[in-house]
């Protein structure tokens, strides 16, 4: 593929932009029917399968953790979350963006995070609602 056809492609699928691979297995917490339904399509067409839900039995390679304000303690979704990934596995953080029901401040969230002992590494819109923030275990 060119490089011009890969631009194309991060445009026209989010998740293209995010680096989901084919292949991975991608477990979805905090599913509910406000998230970015074009998201999620997008990542399931490239990974090539369905996500996979919270009773999931296995490791994940990536973690997408849906998470508003009110669901709880952050840092403890974090924790969770990073119990069910595969060795240096990420966490797509999913958080409803400024403004919008359920908002969760960035300082919280990278407090949260360094609390759960993960680093994050970018943040990216991830749909007209929703932000998303890449989250990973630091190198050993």
């Amino acid at each position: 593929m060119s490089a011009t056809a890969d631009h194309a492609e991060e445009r026209t699928n989010p998740a293209a932009r995010l680096g989901f691979e084919p292949g991975q297995v991608v477990q979805e917490i905090g599913y509910d029917d406000d998230v970015e339904q074009e998201l999620r399509e997008g990542i399931e067409a490239t990974i090539g399968q369905d996500l996979v839900d919270e009773d999931y039995d296995d490791v994940a390679d990536v973690v997408l953790l849906w998470f508003r304000d009110e669901d709880g303690d952050l840092t403890d979704a974090l924790v969770d979350a990073i119990g069910l990934l595969e060795d240096g596995g990420t966490v797509w953080l999913m958080t409803p963006k400024t403004g919008r029901d359920g908002y969760v401040e960035p300082s919280d969230i990278n407090e949260a995070a360094q609390t759960a002992g993960l680093s994050q590494t970018r943040s990216v819109n991830a749909g007209k609602d929703w932000a998303g923030s890449r989250l990973v275990t630091p190198k050993r």
